[in-house]
Order: structure tokens, then C-alpha cells, then sequence
């Protein structure tokens, strides 16, 4: 009967994990985008005239200041522009609209989709059906060329621009003249790749074979004011979204990581602007320099006004439902037969703390560890050093945790020794619960003078663990924000670390280790409570499925250590028992 019994439970464990792999195969994968073809093509497409149509009114421009307002000039809303103009460079493919000028679309083709399809890059930006996310800009003011009745259609020389082998920087004009006013709106870009990398190299971002300034592009405005009077006109910059998920998350659940606005101001250097927030309040303050960005899992969009200018930074929402965070630059004056300029930075890419570091002071911030962000920081720090010795993260990650469970070790040997004394002296608390039975109150004082006659401390075992637990927190986060470990791979099967383990081999190992060292510890004198014990190890099993492998790597080392440092503390002990005894 228990040979059958035995069978059977193997039988139904095989059968529920090939369900689980096939659930997987159908349903655990990210979907592609569904017009694919258009994104490696260098010819213009015909945009969506249903989105591109809110893009080109006036209701998501902000509002200048009053004395700039004066005067402004009625004009009849322009056409919407028919195509788009593409630049593409060799770490950004993106899509400008005349209209406004505004970057719609931008995808990223260093860091792909999915890793199975390497030719479908991520994508930042879109403007088309399913999701709403650009960046905008512009010049308002009394006689500037945006104005709530319309946005200005600017014109270029070419539909279509790439940065050329060789070329270091790229220049894209836009072109308008209105009211004798020449107007230049210029979108710098610059390479990204090092040309002495391998592609598989430059795939790996290894340092020094990808530059991140390549993902900023600086949009600057020339005027050239060749009317008989005085030009006045404030920049803005705005990055306008619609409530659609996050399709970079890599989770079970998709809301592990922040999606959502962020800014700087003088009393907070990262200051979290959720779409909860913007539904009860539009947020306003004037700064000087700063940001504004926008996060969601692994990216960031982030528009940088020039240093020492004060700006308005501001949060709403249009009448599409649309979140928008940006700023408003001071007013410029041009005086007749004079030029002007007016410059911004805007990155869209992958948050790496080096470079957004320097680009504005917090804006590394936006790689967000929560609250434990100083333990986290130190610990990203410590895990790219060792990466740039190994040059690989799932080997540093194993390292890392070993390095943690060395500075540990003296608090955990206190925790293990705790249990091992629990655990010889588990047949005196069984003897005990026999004695009393039932009878809770004289079970009690049992329990606390055999305790305190054998010299043992029932939160010995538990206080060391609470102390490491914002450490294990901390690195917890830090392996699940880190753009580095996407797409990472370690070896074998484990091609991706940012993801769940393909054939959830790491997570079965993980629930055996628990297993085992379920078993060194002494066992609950409460029989429910052992029983729940007993089910821990399949409850985190079944939990850890859906984790990144990189974490589930970190906890199958973890485990491994406290067993063999558990099982020589318990022999120890065992032993000096028996001797003792003798």
C-alpha cells in the first residue's frame, strides 16, 4: 500500500510540473508587438490618425506665464502631418512627429523585447492603439509657435536620417519660419557603441563597449528673430502617458516595481509622483535646474532643463485621461535682428546610476531600492565590482552571497547554535507535554525552566535572523531593479536571470533546501504548528516559480551555506552533548 501510495504522489508531482511547463510555454512569455515588420524598416509609415490627432491639439500644452500670454495670436489649427521622420542611431530607433516635434515612438535596439527575438528591440515610446507614451516639447508664449489652438508643424530636408558607420554624432533639423521669426528646432544625437567590441560584446554591455550619454539626446531651439520687434517664449518639456501597464516588468503580478512619475525639487532630490497622486491633485513648484522623469522596470524617460535656470515643474492630466510631468523654462527674449538659444536634455533608456549620476544631481535615485536604499546601494556597488572581475552575474551574485554570509557568520552560528541546543533538548519538551498534557499554563513553566537550567535563549534563534533581514531585503531589490541582470545570462538553462527560471529547476532546488534545512532545526512542540512547518517548503516553492532566477539563484546559495554551517554547528553541539552526558 505505500509502494502504491509512493507511486502515485511521484506520478501526480510529474504530471503537475509538465502542466506547469506547459502553462509556461503558452502564457509565461511577454507578447510581441503585433506590427513587427515596421520596426527594423528605414521607410516613413503612416501613422495612426486617431492618436496622432490628440498629439496635435492644444490641450496638453501648459500655460506660460501672464505677461507671456499677452498678446498671443490667434491662429487656425494646421493639417496634421501625414508622416513621421525617423532617425535611427546605433542604440535608438525613433520617430519624430512634425507636428510638435514631439519624439512618438522610440525603441531601443540593444536591449530586446524578448530574448528569444533579438531583432524586435524594446520599446519606450508609442503613440499608436494600445499605448500612449511620448515626449514633448515645445515654445509658448505671446508670439512663440504653440499655442492652445495648435501645435506648430515643423519641416525637414529628409523623412528619414541614421547615423552613418564612422560618424560620431548625428544632427537632425526641424525647420519653421512664422512672423518673420526663423525657428530651428534640433535634436543632437551621438554613437553609443564601441567599434572594437565584438557584437556579442556589445550585447553583454560590457564596460567600456556601450556609452550611455548615446541614450540622451540633446533638443535644443535657435531663434533667429528677423521681425521688427522684440521676440518672448518659454521652452516647455513634458512626458505624456497613458495608465497602461508596464509591459518591462518581468513579475508574476506586473506591480512589483514603481510605475509611475518622479521629480526633483529642493527639499526632496527624488520625489515620487504616482498617477494616484495626479488623479487627486495637480502637483506645481518652481526649482532651480532639476528634472522630471518618468520610471517603470529597468527604464527611464527624464527630460533636464539646462543648469541654473528656474523652471516650473508640474504635474496634470489632459482631457484623454493622459498623466503628463514637465516643466516650463523661464522666458527668453530675442530682440529684433538678434538669435536665441534654448537647450534640454532628454534620455530614454536603461537606468544606469553611473551615468544618470551625472547627468542631474538624484536622478540615480530613480533606480528605486525603496526604502532600504541605502543598504541596497552599497550592495549593487560591491555586486559590480565583482562582476567586472568575473564578468558575469549569476557567478556574482553567488559570490555576493557568499560574501554576505561570511560578514553574517557570527550571527548566524549564534542563530544555529540556538537551534542545536533547541534541538537536543527536544526529547525533555516531549517528555514535558507528556507530563502535563493538555494543561497549557504548567506546559509553560515546564518549558521555561528547562530553559533556563540548560542556559538556552528561545529568541537566540530568532533574533540574528531578524537582524540580517533588512540586508536580505535590500539585496532583494537590488537584484529585481538592476537593468544589469536583464536579459543576464548565467549558464545551461538560465539564460536570463530577470526572468523565471524556463523549467522552474532552480525553485524545485530552492524548496529541497528548505527541506533539509527544515530538518536540522528542532521541531515545534505544537503539533499544528509542525505540520504548517512541514508545508513551508512546498508554499515557497510553488511562491519562488514566478521569481526572477537571479533572486531564486541568490536563495538556493544562501540555503546551501546555512546547511552546511547549520549541520557542523548541530554535530558540534550534539556531540559535546553526548560527551557530557557520558
Amino acid at each position: 500500500m505505500d509502494i502504491q501510495r509512493s507511486i502515485l504522489i511521484v506520478a501526480l508531482a510529474i504530471v503537475s510540473y509538465m502542466m506547469v511547463l506547459q502553462w509556461n510555454q503558452d502564457y509565461g512569455q511577454a507578447a510581441l508587438p503585433t506590427q513587427t515588420a515596421a520596426v527594423s524598416s528605414t521607410v516613413p509609415s503612416l501613422p495612426d490618425t486617431t492618436a496622432r490627432a490628440q498629439t496635435a491639439s492644444g490641450d496638453d500644452i501648459p500655460t506660460a506665464a501672464p505677461a507671456a500670454e499677452s498678446g498671443s495670436i490667434s491662429v487656425a489649427p494646421v493639417a496634421v502631418s501625414d508622416q513621421l521622420i525617423r532617425v535611427k542611431t546605433d542604440v535608438l530607433d525613433l520617430a519624430i512627429d512634425p507636428r510638435g516635434g514631439d519624439v512618438v515612438e522610440l525603441r531601443l535596439p540593444q536591449y530586446p523585447r524578448r530574448q528569444d527575438h533579438p531583432e524586435v528591440p524594446f520599446q519606450l515610446f508609442d503613440n499608436g492603439s494600445e499605448r500612449t507614451y511620448l515626449a514633448q516639447s515645445g515654445l509658448i508664449g505671446a508670439n512663440a509657435p504653440d499655442r492652445s489652438s495648435g501645435r506648430a508643424l515643423w519641416s525637414s530636408d529628409k523623412q528619414s536620417y541614421e547615423l552613418a558607420e564612422g560618424q560620431d554624432s548625428l544632427q537632425v533639423d526641424l525647420k519653421l519660419s512664422e512672423d518673420g521669426v526663423n525657428y530651428i528646432k534640433r535634436f543632437t544625437f551621438t554613437r553609443g557603441l564601441n567599434p572594437e567590441c565584438s557584437p556579442a560584446e556589445q550585447q553583454l554591455k560590457k564596460p567600456g563597449c556601450v556609452d550611455p550619454a548615446a541614450y540622451q539626446m540633446t533638443v535644443s531651439y535657435l531663434i533667429d528673430n528677423q521681425s521688427g520687434k522684440a521676440w518672448s517664449g518659454n521652452m516647455f518639456a513634458q512626458l505624456k502617458r497613458d495608465s497602461s501597464d508596464d509591459p518591462s516588468s518581468t513579475t508574476a503580478t506586473g506591480t512589483a516595481t514603481y510605475l509611475g512619475g518622479a521629480l526633483w525639487t529642493p527639499e526632496e532630490s527624488y520625489k515620487k509622483v504616482s498617477m494616484k497622486d495626479i488623479d487627486k491633485q495637480a502637483f506645481k513648484e518652481t526649482v532651480e535646474g532639476g528634472w522630471v522623469a518618468w520610471l517603470q522596470h529597468y527604464f527611464v524617460t527624464a527630460w533636464i532643463p539646462e543648469k541654473g535656470t528656474t523652471n516650473q515643474v508640474q504635474t496634470r492630466k489632459d482631457s484623454q485621461g493622459n498623466y503628463i510631468v514637465g516643466f516650463t523654462g523661464p522666458a527668453v527674449q530675442v530682440a529684433p535682428g538678434a538669435q536665441g538659444e534654448i537647450n534640454a536634455i532628454l534620455y530614454a533608456g536603461p537606468k544606469l546610476q553611473g551615468h544618470l549620476k551625472t547627468l542631474s544631481p538624484g536622478l540615480e535615485l530613480t533606480v528605486d531600492y525603496g526604502i532600504l536604499w541605502f543598504i541596497a546601494q552599497p550592495i549593487f556597488w560591491l555586486l559590480e565590482h565583482i562582476h567586472s572581475i568575473l564578468g558575469n552575474w549569476g557567478w556574482s551574485i553567488i559570490v555576493l552571497t557568499i560574501i554576505i554570509k561570511l560578514i553574517f557568520f557570527p550571527l548566524s552560528a549564534a542563530s544555529y547554535k540556538s537551534m542545536a541546543r533547541m534541538r537536543a533538548v527536544a526529547p525533555k519538551l516531549a517528555a514535558l507535554k507528556e507530563q502535563f498534557g493538555d494543561d497549557r499554563q504548567k506546559m509553560s513553566q515546564g518549558m521555561m525552566e528547562l530553559y533556563k537550567k540548560e542556559k538556552i535563549n528561545p529568541l537566540g534563534g530568532c533574533l540574528p535572523i531578524l537582524v540580517q533581514m533588512p540586508v536580505f531585503l535590500a539585496l532583494y531589490w537590488t537584484l529585481l531593479e538592476s537593468v544589469e541582470m536583464r536579459q543576464a545570462p548565467w549558464m545551461f538553462w538560465i539564460t536570463d536571470l530577470a526572468i523565471k527560471d524556463p523549467f522552474f529547476i532552480l525553485p524545485i532546488i530552492m524548496g529541497a533546501t528548505m527541506f533539509i534545512q527544515q530538518q536540522l532545526n528542532p521541531t515545534p512542540p505544537d503539533p499544528m504548528q509542525a505540520k504548517v512547518m512541514k508545508l513551508m517548503p512546498v508554499i515557497f516553492t510553488f511562491f519562488f516559480l514566478w521569481f526572477p532566477a537571479g533572486l531564486v539563484l541568490y536563495w538556493v546559495v544562501n540555503n546551501c551555506l546555512s546547511i552546511a554551517q547549520q549541520w557542523y554547528i548541530t554535530r558540534k553541539i550534539e556531540a559535546a552533548t553526548k560527551a557530557a552526558a557520558a
